[in-house]
């Protein structure tokens, strides 16, 4: 074990002793920050002027973006210049510059204004430009990229827009291509605006393509399509996408007759054929072969030759796998496993066995499997972490991690990961790892991870795969019957143990758990939102969760940890009428995120499992296993 191993699992000991030491100043700073948020100009200097506290510039951003003044002009501008491109800048700037804009302080708002993507400034700064006497080409091709988006844009922008209409930069040229954003962004208020615009004779296009993108099954309607221009025919596409994944069968008829309507171009048609592949493929449909075959080389991306070997794996086609990867050069871990699993099952054991030789030495799902196919042990393959300390020591003195860690300490997590993506976004590939190193130290768990991954630094296994929470995910698991390495692996690929972790879906906490699922398993009693983000609830209710699973998939842990992705009931939809292999069942997830998600679950739990001394390789379980409905 390296040094800083040795130090990290020592738990006791800390590399740079500020780290470990208590904040006297907190109190402090908690107060000068709520003197600031007064507005009483003497007590907040004071208070500053007193404080010795790595977040001594947020209070200074409190009182600054709360009270923008011109007296206080010389002050904003050097707290300006000193913080810019931190997270402290744009929350002054903006609060700054609309307070200029205001008072019509125009050649000041030009000043200060840096480019952003708040459209409204920039419709202000581009504004004043013209106000002042700027060459107004200069300015007006600027508003032309403003203009043409699927969206509405704010009021601030109507004077400008009416400056370069006049100007003559509003082409039905122009229009259309907003008309096909719009339609696409599905903006149908805009749409109705846009529609005026038109030539009288295009006009009706606007509302086809309204009526295309709220009913794709209208795209069928194909005499709807009378005057069978380009335009027309772009709609069509679109449409015919759409209408793809909604009645694949009505999609089909309908391109059929197009391509004798329309004279589309090559690339249409081939965005149709990648489209129709993608979309068959995923329901099973049985043209899914021919459209995959259709698709042109050049577009067969990572997306598409998953499912051109699912298709070859459901049909049993061998011969078809060997002959669909000549001719791709670097293969994917997936690829050569499925690779050499087709030449085992055309006898060519030999050959197969070479493969999954190579592959058993990957610290992956697939290498995994491999391992257990050839009864080969499991390797972490871990690389020792050698860091020089000066580095490390750097690092925990710069300004921007003294400033993560203690907004991570005082839980204010997004302000937190602000500063440690400026942090590491302006570090070398040693500091982001020594900042790796440090973020560990105090159980910042995700961000240790996501840099590391950031760096692509995969083989530092005790750092990417940590311990977190270990008594709380030992304490439950046990309690609720379910194998510790298979919770704390959920939790690592649900949250990366980011406590804090929500999701777009409303999902809360480490393990990532819906309000609705946590009731459930609560005895049917409502738990408050903010106490998922408690490791310990958190914890007890997914381990609680993953063992309702597991009973209702009747102790069939790849199922459960599916359904723990895309619920029992799909999961239930997708299982085979006929006994299929498990490992194959596991590829033929029609959905990529589902499919990905078990694998990667399954390979972190055989981390853990290693990581906690265990010996075996529990995917071998996977070989033997059948899934049947």
């Amino acid at each position: 074990m390296t040094y800083w191993l040795r130090r990290l699992a020592a738990g006791s000991l800390c590399m740079v002793s500020w780290l470990c030491a208590a904040d006297s100043t907190l109190d402090e700073f908690k107060e000068a920050e709520r003197i600031a948020w007064s507005g009483n100009y003497s007590n907040f200097k004071a208070a500053v002027a007193q404080l010795d506290h790595p977040l001594k510039p947020y209070v200074e951003m409190a009182f600054y973006k709360r009270h923008p003044k011109l007296k206080y002009q010389q002050e904003i501008q050097h707290f300006l210049t000193v913080y810019e491109h931190t997270p402290l800048e744009w929350p002054v700037r903006s609060a700054w510059l609309d307070y200029l804009k205001r008072y019509k302080k125009k050649a000041r708002f030009i000043e200060f204004y840096r480019e952003t993507s708040d459209v409204e400034l920039k419709c202000t700064y581009l504004a004043y430009q013209l106000d002042l006497g700027a060459p107004k080409k200069a300015i007006l091709d600027q508003v032309t990229d403003i203009w043409t988006v699927g969206k509405s844009q704010p009021r601030a922008c109507d004077g400008l827009f009416k400056q370069w209409q006049k100007a003559g930069y509003r082409t039905p040229e122009r229009v259309w291509q907003r008309i096909t954003n719009a339609a696409q962004s599905g903006q149908a208020s805009l749409l109705d605006y846009l529609e005026k615009l038109l030539p009288k004779n295009e006009a009706y296009l606007a509302e086809l393509y309204k009526k295309v993108r709220q009913d794709p099954s209208a795209a069928a309607g194909l005499y709807r399509f009378s005057k069978r221009t380009e335009k027309e025919a772009e709609i069509a596409v679109y449409g015919v996408r759409r209408l793809i994944w909604r009645d694949p069968d009505l999609a089909l008829r309908a391109w059929q007759k197009m391509l004798d309507m329309f004279t589309f171009t090559q690339q249409q048609k081939d965005s149709v054929a990648y489209r129709f592949a993608l979309a068959l493929a995923s329901k099973g449909h049985e043209d899914a072969r021919f459209w995959l075959n259709k698709v042109p080389k050049s577009l067969q991306d990572k997306k598409l030759l998953q499912w051109l070997m699912s298709n070859m794996l459901k049909e049993q086609d061998w011969e078809g796998i060997s002959a669909l990867f000549v001719g791709h050069e670097q293969l994917s871990n997936g690829q050569q496993y499925w690779l050499a699993y087709s030449l085992a099952k055309r006898g060519e054991l030999a050959k197969a066995n070479e493969i999954w030789q190579q592959l058993a030495q990957e610290r992956d799902y697939y290498g995994f499997l491999a391992a257990a196919r050839l009864g080969l042990p499991v390797s972490l393959n871990e690389a020792p972490l050698n860091v020089e300390p000066s580095i490390v020591e750097r690092v925990s003195h710069a300004p921007g991690f003294k400033r993560a860690k203690a907004l991570y300490e005082l839980e204010r997590y997004t302000q937190a990961r602000r500063e440690w993506n400026y942090l590491t976004n302006t570090s070398s590939k040693e500091e982001k790892l020594a900042a790796s190193i440090l973020a560990a130290e105090f159980d910042w768990y995700d961000s240790t991870i996501f840099t590391l991954a950031q760096i692509k630094a995969w083989d530092y296994v005790d750092l990417r795969f940590p311990m977190a929470f270990k008594d709380l995910f030992t304490k439950y698991s046990e309690r609720n019957r379910v194998d510790v390495a298979w919770s704390i692996a959920v939790a690592r690929r649900e949250s990366s143990f980011a406590p804090d972790a929500r999701s777009s879906a409303n999902a809360h906490g480490l393990m990532q758990l819906l309000p609705s699922t946590a009731k459930y398993v609560n005895n049917r009693k409502r738990v408050a939102k903010n106490r998922l983000y408690h490791p310990a609830t958190n914890i007890r209710l997914g381990t609680s969760y993953l063992e309702y699973l597991k009973r209702k998939n009747a102790g069939n842990e790849i199922l459960a940890t599916a359904s723990y992705n895309a619920g029992y009931h799909r999961i239930k939809r997708w299982l085979p009428s006929e006994a299929m292999p498990a490992e194959l069942w596991i590829e033929l997830i029609p959905y990529r995120e589902t499919r990905d998600y078990v694998k990667n679950v399954m390979a972190y739990r055989q981390v853990y499992h290693t990581r906690l001394g265990r010996d075996g390789n529990i995917l071998a379980s996977i070989l033997d296993m059948k899934i049947v409905k």
